[in-house]
């Protein structure tokens, strides 16, 4: 992803196959960058959690689900891992789950996102 704030980002082709789980496949590819969301291209609130970050001056890597032709399964992993629905976005940050929108929200409101970024090596202020 590029962001218009000079931060750098990167749209990742989920084309790639792999064999296995979708849920093992969602921990591999959250664990590879220090943040990961995975996203639908045209969802309103993935596009502004990408900003959220992007404003930040963070690097991230986003999966976008909609352009995978097994992301209809990881959408459903990433449902029964959150429990809710409909589950995009969804936010890793150094491996770890942190969740969707409202989760990553009341973090950054309540002041613990900075630290887990700069943790997870995203952020350096």
């Amino acid at each position: 992803m590029h962001c218009q704030t000079g931060s750098r980002g990167t749209y990742v082709p989920t084309t790639r196959t792999t064999a296995g789980d979708p849920m093992e496949r969602i921990e591999r590819l959250a664990s590879e960058n220090a943040v990961v969301i995975f996203s639908v291209s045209s969802c309103c609130m993935c596009h502004a959690i990408k900003r959220l970050f992007c404003g930040m001056g963070v690097n991230l890597t986003v999966y976008e689900l909609d352009e995978d032709p097994r992301g209809e399964d990881m959408d459903k992993a990433l449902r029964r891992l959150l429990g809710s629905s409909p589950a995009v976005p969804v936010v890793f940050i150094g491996g770890k789950l942190v969740g969707a929108m409202d989760r990553v929200m009341a973090s950054h409101i309540n002041g613990t996102l900075v630290p887990l970024l700069k943790q997870a090596g995203a952020l350096w202020l």
